[in-house]
């Protein structure tokens, strides 16, 4: 461990240790409010050039999201500002639906399944049936049975 002339910190030349514990590992996606978005965007647009520069650095935002508030803002107000972005919650018994139409789906498709095998079963039993028994017809088309 080496201490720096004048520093109260000791280095120990591995930068795990010099990490702050506080700081989370992932960084959590901020999220805005309605009324913090208007705020931002009026005075965004109230600002010269160099003023709005500062103001993205004050709050440490980017053009983008400016840009995207403002389609927010035409697009309905301040009913689309508070509108969380991705898709809708589902609903809990439109999830139950498509779960159980699958599920049918699934069932369906077993229930044929065995319909088929139970048919051939009960074609294969016909069959060995008429060979123990040896009414098998020949062929009429000339020749020997073989």
């Amino acid at each position: 461990m080496t201490v720096t002339p004048g520093a109260s910190i000791p280095l120990t030349g591995r930068v795990a240790d010099d990490l702050d514990p506080e700081v989370p590992a992932r960084a959590q996606r901020r999220r805005y409010s309605a009324a913090y978005k208007q705020k931002i965007l009026a005075e965004y647009e109230a600002l010269d050039r160099a003023g709005k520069g500062a103001l993205l650095r004050r709050e440490g935002l980017y053009t983008s999201l400016i840009s995207a508030w403002r389609e927010q803002r035409d697009q309905g107000a301040l009913e689309a500002l508070g509108k969380p972005a991705g898709h809708p919650a589902a609903d809990a018994r439109d999830r139950d639906l498509a779960r159980l139409r699958r599920e049918n789906e699934r069932l369906a498709a077993q229930l044929d399944k065995a319909r088929t095998v139970i048919e051939v079963q009960g074609k294969l039993s016909a069959l060995l049936d008429q060979l123990a028994t040896g009414s098998i017809e020949a062929p009429t088309s000339g020749g020997e049975p073989r």
